[in-house]
């Protein structure tokens, strides 16, 4: 590569991959914004269960890109799978479309639609993720490999401009009230409708673009099939193909096996996905983990900053499982008990969640000029101490609306500026830890292993959406609830504190109103109010951030000189 190519900046291709990311983005986001209502107010789910699904659908997408990263590496190549992708999560958002256009008349056909469709999602999205962020990484020469972290956070930047745009419009069409209130539940369609036409955009502009520039600085095509790699685009001394014997798949498969009945041992309930689908994520995670460390051809340095990924990974669970409460548990409490009043205008629900999207296009740059600049002096803090800071700012926004939600009781209102300032520092949380991430796992992977590595770096993606889950269906009853019950007659309060208890007759109904008739509980303690839910997420993500950070000395040592 000659000098001037290294000083040109970024590849043309890093902003194809950026457009299609961008509407994809928009296609998965908006469509997440408006789901949890859709299944509660439309398909007359309770919001516990809706939260349960919620949080399976979310862990299987990042999941299943271990699926997509091993038949990339091994059969298809990035581009092909990115191509399948896109087309399997257009036609997913459809069916959602058709299931929000027949629930009303057919509600058994609806449901079947929605379970077909969030499963096509899930495949779908197995194929695109691990793949275009793989491309991204494959962009840039050994020369440029520094370039990573301003990448990933340039290409982040595209994900969250498709976010606030797929936030603001699949709400503005698809979460619809009248002027008393009333939310037209036949709305929902033009919201999924609007995510599958974005998708389809990205999707084209892909197939259309990939040729001419998502390709080296010499034309070659970045992302085919395996087998036209050469020796070039390895390592010196670096292992072409990972070698995986049968004692090593069979001990993952135990791996598996046990990790899955431990996991579902201990589930308590009888939702199919809590009980079933949790414990298949995160026995997924273990086994892959493990059959990886298992192949015959690691190095010892290799080993090590694999370990690395592994450990970064762990701790990014427990920051999912706080930030998506976004589209389940914060999504209702801003349906419920926000005052969502704006300058006049009353925002929908499914919107407020716009203000993440819309806070890391403003300061996604600065973040990228001042890990820059950091960079430039020497100072820039190891992605260790970036991921615990992320962590700690996520303890913080929950502990100011924790504190802002202690005194509102049963009928106050959280003013929407509270939201809007957790929104706000979460997102710092966010370019802090999540783009980071993504170029540490660039930097760590063997080639051979690098849509793999990604598919792994997502499942604690999935395994903290399946936390997310289990955290969200623990939310207590919203003021609504007791609302709904005084006009039913019945004493909310004195039945979820068991000074009053219900009749047969009186527990049916608030069964058949989607309301729980006693508080939820998480490890042995009952979730009283709003304060004791929000502080669950501070003590989980206070501690994870002081573990991490006292690990970074170890952790620096294991990457061998890769910050």
């Amino acid at each position: 590569m000659s000098e001037t190519t290294v000083k040109t900046g970024h590849p043309k291709g890093l902003w194809v991959l950026f457009g299609t990311e961008m509407w994809e983005r928009f296609n998965f986001y908006g469509m997440r914004a408006i789901l949890t209502l859709f299944m509660v107010n439309s398909l007359m789910m309770k919001e516990e269960e809706a939260s349960i699904i919620y949080g399976g659908f979310l862990g299987l997408c990042y999941l299943t890109p271990m699926l997509g990263g091993f038949i990339s590496d091994r059969f298809f190549g990035n581009r092909n799978c990115i191509m399948i992708g896109g087309v399997m999560m257009a036609t997913g958002q459809l069916l959602l479309f058709f299931s929000a256009s027949v629930f009303s008349t057919n509600l058994s056909l609806a449901n079947t639609l929605m379970w077909s469709a969030l499963g096509i999602i899930v495949f779908g999205n197995g194929f695109f993720k691990p793949n275009i962020s793989s491309m991204v990484g494959s962009l840039y020469p050994k020369q440029e490999k520094s370039k990573l972290d301003t990448a990933f956070t340039i290409f982040y930047m595209g994900i969250n401009i498709g976010a606030f745009l797929g936030q603001f419009i699949c709400p503005l069409i698809g979460d619809v009230k009248d002027s008393g209130g009333i939310r037209d539940i036949h709305a929902f369609k033009w919201g999924f409708l609007a995510a599958s036409i974005a998708m389809i955009i990205g999707t084209a502009i892909f197939f259309f673009l990939k040729n001419k520039y998502v390709v080296t600085p010499e034309g070659k095509a970045i992302g085919g099939v395996p087998s036209g790699n050469d020796a070039g685009d390895y390592e010196e001394g670096e292992s072409q193909k990972a070698e995986f014997s049968m004692k090593s798949i069979i001990t993952a498969l135990a791996v598996f096996a046990v990790v899955f009945f431990i996991f579902n041992y201990f589930t308590e309930g009888e939702n199919v996905v809590k009980i079933y689908i949790y414990p298949f994520i995160y026995a997924s995670g273990v086994s892959l983990a493990t059959l990886i460390l298992l192949d015959s051809t690691l190095t010892k340095v290799e080993t090590q900053r694999i370990w690395v990924i592994y450990i970064m990974s762990f701790f990014i669970i427990f920051f999912w499982a706080a930030f998506e409460q976004a589209g389940s548990s914060l999504t209702f409490i801003a349906d419920n008990q926000t005052d969502r009043n704006m300058f006049g205008w009353n925002m929908p629900p499914s919107m407020v969640q716009i203000f993440n999207g819309l806070f890391v296009v403003i300061f996604a740059f600065p973040f990228s000029v001042l890990w820059d600049k950091l960079r430039a002096k020497n100072r820039e803090p190891l992605s260790t101490v970036k991921q615990s800071i992320g962590l700690l700012l996520i303890a913080v926004s929950y502990f100011i609306i924790a504190n802002n939600v202690k005194d509102i009781g049963n009928s106050g209102l959280l003013a929407i500026k509270w939201l809007i300032l957790l929104y706000l520092i979460q997102t710092f949380a966010e370019l802090c830890l999540s783009p980071i991430g993504l170029s540490l796992v660039g930097k760590l992977a063997p080639k051979r292993f690098a849509s793999l590595a990604y598919g792994v770096f997502f499942i604690s993606s999935a395994a903290g959406y399946a936390l997310s889950g289990t955290l969200g269906s623990i939310l207590p009853a919203t003021g609504d609830k007791f609302k709904k019950a005084t006009e039913l007659g019945i004493d909310l309060q004195g039945v979820l504190d068991k000074s009053i208890t219900p009749t047969a007759e009186q527990v049916k109904l608030l069964a058949d109103n989607q309301i729980s008739d006693h508080y939820p509980s998480f490890a042995g303690f009952e979730i009283t109010n709003l304060y004791e839910f929000f502080m669950v997420f501070v003590v989980l993500c206070g501690i994870a951030s002081v573990i991490l950070f006292l690990l970074t000395p170890v952790i620096k040592k294991m990457m061998h000189g890769v910050r």
